[in-house]
């Protein structure tokens, strides 16, 4: 039997483009199809996959997904939700189209939505695991797999914000698909990003300190910053809590599962220090 489409996915049907022939897509047994015939399955778990072809392969797998499920809903990164929700719906219309790039399982997605009621929202990521999780983690959420170094499968200026949360950025992309008035929201970790736990273990990936310089290099022609919210502040830890929060990073995929397990020295505290910005198309 054809999976039937989500109410959130179809509400992006005016949105979404074929990433093959940029044509309009629409609903076909269980698929979306363009007028050319290329279609993209429509999962049972809720989400499109519209990334074809060789896939990337950062994005999490099982385990990273089931541990940031973990962590986040323990509330210890609840401060940057409030404060991407925050800069994400300042000034915007209660029925925006908010697309979060690199959306992981959803979390920060899901926070924006609660902040405007009549908002849509779609979560783009190359995980499949992942967006399992994004098409449940808000009613008005819908989800697709793509690689954000892809030309996005969206059309031109319709979107009112773009969240970007750890994740890489596009920066020609997020502009060409930013309606003029709309804004970007990016936040990445600043140099005194959980340092009691790079303490503990040396093989997490260090933060490199021309990552700031870079950013904005990257961003300046498209974007100029318009407010930025420094989120620093130390949380309590338990053991697994502490092995959740290094089994979600990018650091996992280097690590030794094995070691993460049988880490006995980890913090009951760390800080967290993050950097959030809102930027306005140029």
């Amino acid at each position: 039997m054809p999976v039937s489409l989500p109410p959130a996915l179809a509400s992006f049907l005016d949105l979404l483009r074929c990433p093959t022939c940029g044509a309009c897509l629409h609903p076909d047994c269980g698929a979306l199809r363009c007028p050319a015939g290329h279609t993209f399955d429509i999962s049972r778990h809720g989400y499109v996959s519209l990334l074809t072809g060789t896939r990337a392969t950062s994005g999490d797998d099982a385990a990273m997904v089931r541990a940031r499920d973990r962590f986040l809903a323990t509330g210890r990164y609840g401060s940057i939700r409030r404060i991407v929700a925050q800069l994400a719906a300042d000034g915007m219309p209660e029925q925006s189209t908010v697309v979060d790039v690199g959306c992981g399982t959803g979390y920060y997605l899901a926070g924006v939505l609660e902040r405007l009621p009549d908002a849509r929202g779609l979560g783009l990521d190359t995980s499949a695991r992942a967006l399992r999780a994004t098409a449940r983690a808000h009613e008005r959420a819908a989800a697709a797999t793509w690689d954000v170094f892809r030309p996005l499968p969206l059309a031109d200026g319709m979107a009112d914000v773009i969240v970007d949360v750890f994740a890489p950025r596009n920066p020609s992309e997020f502009h060409r698909v930013l309606r003029p008035g709309g804004r970007l929201v990016v936040v990445r970790p600043t140099g005194r990003h959980l340092p009691e736990l790079r303490s503990q273990v040396p093989g997490m990936i260090a933060i490199d300190p021309a990552k700031e310089r870079r950013l904005h290099k990257a961003l300046a022609p498209f974007f100029e910053a318009a407010d930025t919210e420094l989120v620093e502040y130390v949380t309590s830890l338990t053991r697994p809590e502490a092995l959740d929060l290094l089994g979600m990073t990018p650091s996992a995929r280097h690590l030794d599962r094995a070691d993460l397990g049988d880490l006995s020295l980890v913090p009951d505290q760390v800080t967290v220090s993050v950097l959030a910005t809102a930027y306005r198309p140029r």
